[in-house]
């Protein structure tokens, strides 16, 4: 084992590109996923940020659509393909390539080997692979932004037809099969890391590690791996047959088809097997996104909240029950698609029954945070940020788990309002809580705080004055993804609320300015870290400051007791460590210390 600490004041680029770049180390690697992440999570922002704005201020001329957008913005005035487009690819980009990616890819890396007391993922190639797979994946999917008759545009979902014939219209000829391409090698890569993770969780704990010893972030990373594993596959299979509908002349979910009164060859497939693939896939999908976040955050709360988790067993029992779960409701997306209504109420039972699992986690975050002594530092905002757009969004899901609910507010902004809070804002706050506080531990320094509370306080105001109206305008009848609804007269009175939302947009944009500033500053210019700056028990924090292969370095250290002996007292009342509220994992047992039945 090399014990050579790299030198951690040379963060710039040329050290990234001569020493770093085929990392084998999982810290650099997580590095790299959390730095391509963050990139790819610029380009879905802006995009959003694009399309937002032709919403509510639709043929309106902009400067900025003609300088970005080139021959799709004539004299500024966006083109209603490319409309299409840019929420295709904001979908994609934000759910694949920022949230699964940023989340599983970044905190499984650092943490996984860091908290089990390993020296390194079970094999540091297939770690490596993945991430550089994912690498290719994300220049493809960019790459496809340049195509010269547009990128993808059937909606992030792919539906068929639009998706399955390559004239049907501009975005689904090349830049639809590099959608697919860049799918194919994104899911090589999520499997390589998934079964890596797993594999490390099982053979590579250190003495005394019992998997009910386990910090909650591993054992959400290590369960979301396992989901990734199971139904990933199915998304491959699905991308597969639609480029053989594409490009050899099958027929899997192509039936029927007239083009400008001309019928088509193909018969005998059918778009809702596409769309059965896909949900397979996709709503567990959503959990893939999401229990990362939830164990950062559970992570992250306990530690500032100076108290042991609430209820760690009943935590991952749950977790347990939200990956079984998340494999049998992907028919609540397909509820309008003519389904049997009986096969309809058995999917609105699996449904509201993952509402139980989900709100467990909820009482025991806010049960966490009751007459705790509360550090409110920037990752805790965001931990406190994140079960509040859980719960907000999650209380939705519960109407459009219902499939006569569903129904009437289906494919209307309700939908985005509901998806965009209980997935998208809640991982990305679990992402910035992550960020937050184990930026110490990635880079040495600590990020600066004043900095921080801004881009929180901007970040959370701008989020709800975004996707909190959408709720009302989807229960008027916004149909989604449509160009401009000037053509609706009964619309017209929800342009003046388009506006409100698109101008928090503008400020949520800017907020992550703020993030990044803050981030690429703090890597060269930040205070020293301390190597345990916020008083964890983890094993993570026991670990030298500066990196060195291997994380330890001499002997592993041993683990004597669970991962949230926070404010624990002995019968006199006084800390086990006089002084400290914490007891790290890796303090023995005291003779007079009954250790709780964790």
């Amino acid at each position: 084992m090399s014990a050579t600490a790299h030198d951690h004041g040379h963060h710039h680029k040329e050290t990234f590109i001569s020493k770093y770049i085929f990392s084998l180390d999982h810290k650099m690697i997580s590095k790299q996923y959390l730095i391509t992440g963050l990139i790819m999570g610029f380009i879905g922002i802006a995009m959003s940020l694009l399309f937002r704005m032709q919403i509510a201020w639709p043929g309106e001329s902009f400067p900025v659509f003609e300088a970005l957008l080139g021959k799709w913005a004539p004299d500024g005035v966006m083109d209603a393909d490319i409309y299409l487009a840019l929420v295709t690819m904001h979908g994609t980009i934000m759910v694949f390539f920022v949230l699964t990616a940023g989340l599983s890819g970044t905190f499984s890396n650092l943490l996984i080997p860091l908290q089990i007391g390993a020296r390194d993922m079970a094999s540091g190639l297939l770690n490596m692979i993945s991430y550089w797979l994912f690498f290719l994946s994300s220049v493809v999917m960019v790459i496809s932004l340049f195509v010269e008759a547009g990128p993808a545009a059937a909606g992030w979902t792919i539906y068929p037809p639009l998706s399955a014939l390559p004239m049907a219209q501009g975005g689904s000829g090349a830049g639809m099969t590099l959608w697919l391409v860049s799918m194919a090698i994104f899911i090589a890569s999520s499997l390589l890391g998934s079964l890596n993770y797993i594999v490390t969780v099982l053979n590579l704990r250190t003495k005394g590690m019992s998997m009910t010893r386990l910090p909650l972030t591993i054992w959400a990373f290590f369960i979301t791996a396992i989901i990734g594993v199971v139904s990933f596959p199915v998304l491959l299979s699905a991308a597969l047959l639609l480029i053989m509908d594409r490009s050899f002349g099958t027929s899997f979910f192509l039936s029927d088809i007239f083009i400008q009164g001309e019928v088509l060859h193909y018969q005998g497939g059918s778009p809702v097997l596409f769309e059965h693939l896909f949900w397979f896939l996709g709503h567990p999908e959503v959990y893939i996104v999401i229990l990362p976040a939830m164990g950062i955050v559970s992570e992250v709360m306990a530690t500032n909240a100076r108290k042991p988790i609430f209820g760690y067993r009943a935590m991952i029992a749950s977790i347990l029950a939200i990956a079984f779960l998340s494999t049998i409701v992907w028919g609540h997306h397909m509820f309008v698609s003519g389904m049997n209504p009986f096969l309809g109420s058995v999917f609105t039972f699996t449904t509201l029954l993952i509402a139980i699992p989900s709100a467990v986690k909820a009482f025991n975050w806010i049960t966490t945070l009751w007459k705790g002594n509360l550090q409110f530092n920037v990752g805790m905002l965001f931990s406190i940020g994140m079960v509040s757009t859980f719960i907000t969004g999650g209380l939705t899901g519960i109407i459009l788990g219902d499939s006569a609910l569903d129904i009437n507010v289906h494919d209307t902004y309700f939908v985005v309002a509901h998806f965009h809070l209980v997935m998208g804002i809640s991982a990305i706050y679990g992402l910035f809580a992550g960020v937050y506080h184990w930026f110490p531990k990635m880079f040495g320094k600590m990020m600066n705080k004043n900095l921080g509370y801004v881009h929180f306080w901007l970040t959370a105001i701008a989020a709800y004055g975004v996707f909190f109206p959408m709720h009302f305008v989807g229960m008027a009848g916004l149909p989604r993804r449509y160009y401009q609804n000037t053509a609706f007269p009964m619309f017209d009175d929800l342009t003046d609320i388009q506006v409100v939302m698109t101008s928090f947009a503008l400020l949520a944009g800017l907020a992550q300015l703020v993030f990044v500033y803050n981030f690429i500053h703090s890597i060269f210019y930040g205070k020293k870290a301390t190597q345990n700056p916020w008083d964890a028990t983890t094993l993570e924090w026991t670990t030298p400051v500066e990196h060195i292969h291997g994380n330890w370095p001499g002997e592993i250290p041993e683990v004597h007791r669970w991962a949230y002996d926070y404010s624990k007292t002995n019968e006199n009342g006084e800390y086990v460590i006089a002084g400290q509220d914490y007891v790290p994992q890796t303090v023995p047992l005291q003779p007079n210390e009954e250790e709780l039945n964790h």
